[in-house]
């Protein structure tokens, strides 16, 4: 109490002279919003999640955890800039239309299988083992309406191959956005 009588009594004095108050130091400014979705520091928002259940050639299941990705935004965002995705992890784009989909690595900085589903969930495709960071556009040239991608690797490893079953779980009833 006794120092803020004397601080108190100086702001008086100093107002009662004439002399300006001191100015509160300025707030930074916010930095812009970043907006392009392939840009390293775009912050996305976390997308819906599900399964993805895929028959082997011997006829065992094996089940991924995804992210859904419905949108134009989340599609062309991907899996860019991640360091790693962890064995039973992945992302599964949805698409409007069965059509031929291509898919480059850029910004991608891991390598990752690119399982290419039909409208009636069968492996169309698997693009093994993509190469990180290359614009190359990788496709296997047969309609697909949803792409699965894991890490590279996986799909060797557990045995998926063209013509393999696939069932969603938690999929049903997104809306995919042209």
């Amino acid at each position: 109490m006794v120092v803020a009588v004397p601080l108190l009594a100086s702001a008086c004095q100093q107002e009662a002279q004439g002399s300006a108050p001191r100015a509160t130091p300025k707030a930074a400014e916010p930095r812009p919003r970043v907006t392009d979705v392939t840009a390293e520091d775009y912050v996305m928002q976390p997308l819906p999640r599900g399964h993805v259940r895929l028959e082997d050639a011997f006829g065992g299941a094996h089940r991924v955890e995804v992210e859904i990705a419905a949108t134009a935004g989340a599609r062309a965002r991907g899996m860019m800039w991640r360091k790693e995705l962890a064995e039973g992890k992945g992302m599964l784009f949805l698409f409007p239309h069965e059509e031929v989909q291509g898919f480059w690595m850029r910004n991608t900085l891991i390598p990752l299988d690119m399982v290419f589903i039909t409208s009636d969930l069968r492996v169309a495709g698997i693009v093994s083992r993509a190469v990180p960071r290359s614009l190359e556009s990788r496709s296997v040239g047969v309609p697909s309406q949803y792409v699965l991608e894991v890490p590279g690797g996986w799909t060797e490893k557990v045995g998926i191959r063209k013509g393999s079953t696939v069932r969603f779980e938690g999929v049903a009833g997104m809306g995919i956005e042209p």
